[in-house]
């Protein structure tokens, strides 16, 4: 059962967000079995360490994802002795934005939204310090977001430039100079995809941004989701549509260890220190440095140096660190 919270007032609903699969994770991450439900974590997934650490914090979970993807979800679900108080089914991807107005009008305009992905790791130490803080500034009418403080210049995040609580701009993903501009300055976030408010306040701003993403989304709401109605809700993202454009933002710091293991570097990286028996070893070899493979086979190797191998039941994936952005172009190009 969903488990109650006795820290935060109100209704309070864990929205997750499990629609992709993680193309930069491929091919140990694929379309039928994606990076969210991968139990390479203690013997849990992404996905069910998200359900847990937030369980506490909230009154019920949602979930929003596809019809490919709703069995794996249920099945682990019940390995936790958990269930979903609602569950909103896309037949058509529409990115964040309509995903996130399906699940407001979902639900009553009072409930407070905590909308997270399915696949980020995060520690426990200050977590619930951190989201009951959002839940604050939720419940005074504000939509938050949750900054993360960035301690490299990650080129693939987005970022929120903040004094304080409030936020004053939202910046796209960087090139590395400007990346390393935004370290330097000391007042930029990562943007963590992590949001909380109430769900009428979202549906006014969004009304009033966006409004024919509302409307689609009203009317699928009322029609019911079918590839039709979805289809005819137009494509954006939450940061696009509401979040870059309207004055009720507010962003809170994140007291927490975060990662999004978005690519094989970070993957390999958390794997080798957090989890025993991941799968990940050190390459031996002459002149073998600093590289390590996910296998399940002792992996050798003579003279290379930075590099990450990934062995799937088909597949051996080579590449060198810091190149984990490209996966992306390789799944596209042999999909």
């Amino acid at each position: 059962m969903p488990s109650h919270s006795d820290t935060t007032s109100g209704n309070v609903i864990n929205a997750i967000l499990s629609g992709g699969f993680g193309t930069r994770l491929w091919p140990l991450s694929t379309p039928e079995k994606p990076k969210q439900f991968l139990q390479l974590f203690n013997d849990k997934s992404l996905f069910q360490h998200t359900v847990l650490r937030n369980s506490r914090l909230v009154r019920s979970t949602m979930i929003i994802t596809n019809e490919g993807h709703i069995t794996q979800a249920n099945a682990q679900m019940e390995e936790l002795g958990e269930q979903f108080g609602h569950v909103i089914l896309e037949p058509v991807a529409r990115n964040t934005a309509p995903a996130i107005c399906l699940a407001a009008l979902a639900v009553d305009k009072e409930d407070i939204l905590f909308v997270t992905p399915s696949d980020h790791m995060i520690g426990e130490d200050g977590y619930g310090e951190s989201v009951n803080r959002a839940i604050e500034l939720a419940e005074n009418g504000f939509l938050v977001t949750f900054g993360i403080k960035p301690v490299y210049p990650e080129t693939g995040f987005g970022y929120i430039e903040f004094a304080g609580e409030e936020v004053k701009s939202f910046r796209e993903k960087p090139d590395e100079a400007t990346a390393k501009r935004f370290l330097e300055a000391g007042n930029f976030y990562w943007n963590s995809g992590m949001f909380c408010f109430k769900a009428g306040v979202f549906l006014e701003e969004i009304a009033k941004l966006s409004p024919q993403i509302y409307q689609k989304c009203v009317e699928a709401h009322e029609k019911g989701i079918t590839e039709e109605t979805m289809g005819a809700i137009p494509s954006d993202s939450v940061d696009y549509a509401v979040f870059e454009r309207s004055d009720k933002i507010r962003t809170v710091p994140a007291q927490f260890e975060w990662t999004d293991l978005g690519s094989y570097d970070a993957l390999i990286g958390y794997l080798e220190d957090q989890v025993q028996s991941s799968g990940v070893s050190s390459v031996s070899g002459p002149g073998v440095k600093n590289t390590h493979a996910f296998s399940k086979k002792r992996v050798l190797g003579v003279g290379l140096e930075d590099m990450n191998i990934i062995e799937t039941e088909d597949t051996i994936l080579v590449l060198p660190k810091g190149e984990g952005q490209r996966v992306k172009e390789l799944y596209q190009e042999f999909k």
